[in-house]
């Protein structure tokens, strides 16, 4: 398995016989060398989208278009892309699992908000935000999606067991380093865990220091931007 950071809380991640780009936002990311783009999202074969916020839905469609794959999401937000863009979806909602391949995806809760801005610039309802369990070759990754902690998280470990944690940690907009590592720290026995949702602005936490001191024992692993990890 091979998990590539694109800056943010954009993910490649090749398990299986799948190639998933999680909430890739590639165009205007201002920590993504765009001239990768074409290797960033070659092959991909789904594009998972946890909620409806720019930095996460913007490049969605036009990868979707681009590459003729589809975007799996939560169903408020599927019929509107798909409605929109006239994409292939997979629309689905909280305690569902879909299967992509020989991945299984479930979609779970997550504490946050999700619209889009409408043309005239009022917010445009995009279904509840979301995280998602992918599970495949063994192994299960929480991707959390924007979250603050949550009681739910100890249901979640109990349900998928997940070994390697994606956990937004930025602040401001989600939980921050500290809250991110009390998560996995209090409700989840992860082998993995790398942070995400930072460094992106100077809003958002520049460094993930304050995590690797609170989970000895865990890899926390803090790949530059089109790094890839394999595990």
């Amino acid at each position: 398995m091979k998990l590539t950071w694109l800056g943010h809380s954009g993910f490649r991640i090749e398990i299986g016989d799948q190639i998933l780009l999680i909430d890739p936002w590639v165009t205007g990311n201002p920590t993504f060398p765009e001239e990768r783009r074409a290797e960033a999202i070659a092959g991909a074969t789904h594009v998972l989208v946890t909620h409806g916020h720019f930095d996460h839905v913007n490049d969605a469609a036009p990868i979707a278009q681009e590459l003729g794959i589809p975007v799996v999401t939560i169903f408020d937000l599927a019929g509107w892309l798909e409605n929109r863009h006239g994409i292939e979806t997979v629309g689905f909602n909280k305690g569902g699992t879909v299967m992509l391949g020989d991945v299984a995806v479930t979609m779970v809760n997550a504490a946050h908000s999700s619209s889009l801005a409408g043309d005239d610039g009022t917010p445009v309802y995009t279904g509840h935000e979301s995280g998602f369990m992918i599970a495949g070759e063994g192994h299960t990754i929480y991707v959390s999606g924007d979250t603050d902690v949550m009681a739910d998280m100890e249901v979640l470990a109990d349900l998928h067991q997940p070994d390697i944690g994606i956990l937004c940690a930025g602040g401001h907009f989600t939980m921050d380093m500290k809250r991110a590592a009390y998560a996995a720290k209090r409700f989840f026995d992860f082998r993995t865990v790398i942070p995400c949702h930072y460094k992106t602005f100077p809003l958002l936490e520049q460094s993930a220091d304050a995590m690797v001191a609170a989970l000895p024992g865990v890899d926390v692993l803090t790949p530059e931007v089109m790094e890839t990890i394999t595990l």
